[in-house]
Formats: structure tokens, sequence, C-alpha cells
């Protein structure tokens, strides 16, 4: 099939990187992807995969909690502080990065 038409599109640099070091290893060119995607949504009649929102495990889903479980949690995290078991934020959220590659 002859590829004619341009899709300009704006994506978040980071995702657009990590998807090209796949599709990299892969030997599959970014638009030859998108191609594939394009017609299995039309193949599919939708979006080829499900779209939902990551489930949080139970032990940490306060929507699940009876107000006694979740104020269990919240002192105990008010306890933590006071004994200095802390860390910066920063630094947390670095160390999630290097350990989940996000």
């Amino acid at each position: 099939m002859e590829k004619t038409a341009t899709l300009n599109l704006r994506v978040n640099p980071i995702v657009k990187e990590r998807a090209e070091s796949v599709l990299s290893r892969l030997g599959v060119p970014m638009s030859t992807a998108i191609d594939m995607y394009l017609n299995q949504i039309s193949l599919t009649g939708g979006i080829p995969f499900a779209v939902t929102l990551p489930k949080a495990p139970d032990e940490i889903n306060a929507d699940l909690m009876t107000d006694e479980q979740l104020h269990a949690k919240l002192k105990k995290g008010y306890d933590d502080i006071e004994a200095g078991r802390v860390q910066n934020a920063a630094n947390a959220f670095a160390k999630f990065r290097e350990n989940h590659g996000v």
C-alpha cells in the first residue's frame, strides 16, 4: 500500500525516546509502528488494547479501607515522621524512576 498521507504529532519527548529505543531493537521504524497501530484500530474497530487505570494493590487502596484502617496507616506515617524515618522527596522519586525505568 502506498504511503502518501502525513501526520504531524506532538508527543512527550521521553515517551518518544523510550519507544524509539524499543522499536530500534525490534528493527521497526517509528513510521511503520504508527502505521501498524492505525491498521489495528481499523481492523479491531477501536483501540487494540485495554485502556484502563492501573489498579492499586488492596493494601494501599484507600477506597477499600475502613476508616480504622485508613487512620492506622496515617498514624504510622505521622509516627515515621516523628521518628525521623523520612526521605527527601526528590531523591525518593529519582530512585523510583531508576528502579522502574521511568
